[in-house]
């Protein structure tokens, strides 16, 4: 789409530095206020009060045609409002709604009632907010306000995983994991989980498109269940106790002998305090490793400690139970 000016008016507030001869797959990141053309204009988006500032990638056949087309007349750093005839904005009310589930959690853009969901009822239900409702209904005007505040040439950054194609999602998970693993190192266990977690949520987007225990869905699981233990493992150290149980139970499903999963549940059994569950993990470790005999001897003599501890606190709740008055 290409700047019509008379149906797109355009006004610069602040001047940019630069080239604006955008190539495709560039992208850029920007502020943006969007009012009604009213002599009273009244505010509909404002990015300010987001959690993030709007990022578009261009020549991706972005939804709302009209904003690349306005991004492609600026230069980096440049604020700038345009005009747009709403002839030319039948698709904002949905986008507007993505952009707020995406990054508005709160304030006056907070969704106001749940739209019945159904990709091929369009508008018909509402999308779930009033206001973007009522511009559905009587199309208007609108005057956006663009602050561009980044741009970065194609393959100068990350994609997002939706923007990749196929060969490049498989290999952005092993980037994750040596990512995550270097955090790891750094005792940064916190990002190094982020990194792990958002690793295993890519690998389990592309098990969904693949059929249970087909060769390819087996090669991604197999990926899958060491970003599971090293998951598993900075959670432990943060003391989510229950999740460590639950992704090396995910583990030993698969590998019932997984040394590593086996000692990480067990001492997550143990912080719980499930006295025979830690039991069978931990020996069961120690039988099948020599190398982790002494740690999981360590673990089993501090459940042995607060099994007595439990056992002296039951006695004297009972005795004073029973004691006469």
């Amino acid at each position: 789409m290409k700047m019509d000016d008379k149906l797109i008016k355009k006004s610069v507030l602040h001047p940019g530095k630069g080239d604006s001869n955008y190539r495709d797959g560039t992208k850029v990141t920007f502020h943006l206020k969007t009012e009604t053309c009213e002599e009273t204009p009244v505010l509909i988006d404002d990015s300010h009060n987001w959690k993030n500032p709007v990022e578009l990638i261009l020549g991706k056949k972005f939804k709302l045609e009209v904003w690349e087309a306005c991004i492609r007349t600026m230069l980096p750093g440049e604020v700038a409002t345009f005009t747009v005839d709403k002839s030319l904005l039948t698709p904002y009310p949905l986008v507007s709604k993505t952009l707020r589930d995406a990054y508005c959690t709160d304030g006056p853009q907070k969704k106001e009632k749940k739209p019945h969901h159904c990709c091929g009822m369009g508008f018909k239900e509402g999308l779930g907010f009033a206001d973007l409702d009522e511009l559905v209904k009587t199309p208007k005007n609108l005057t956006f306000t663009i602050d561009l505040t980044k741009v970065e040439a194609p393959n100068s950054y990350q994609k997002e995983f939706w923007a990749m194609n196929e060969s490049e999602r498989i290999s952005s998970i092993p980037a994750l994991r040596e990512e995550g693993n270097t955090c790891y190192k750094e005792g940064d266990y916190k990002e190094a989980g982020k990194k792990y977690s958002e690793a295993l949520g890519r690998l389990e987007q592309l098990m969904l498109r693949e059929k249970p225990n087909d060769e390819e869905w087996n090669k991604l699981n197999e990926m899958k269940m060491p970003l599971l233990l090293n998951y598993a493992q900075c959670q432990l150290l943060q003391g989510e106790y229950y999740t460590v149980i639950e992704h090396c139970t995910t583990v030993l499903d698969k590998d019932p002998d997984n040394v590593k999963a086996l000692f990480r549940r067990g001492r997550a059994y143990v912080e719980v305090f499930s006295p025979e569950e830690a039991k069978r993990d931990l020996e069961k470790a120690a039988r099948l490793d020599s190398s982790v005999a002494a740690g999981c001897k360590k673990l089993l003599s501090q459940l042995a400690k607060m099994e007595k501890e439990k056992t002296e606190q039951d006695k004297n709740i009972y005795s004073k139970m029973f004691t006469s008055s």
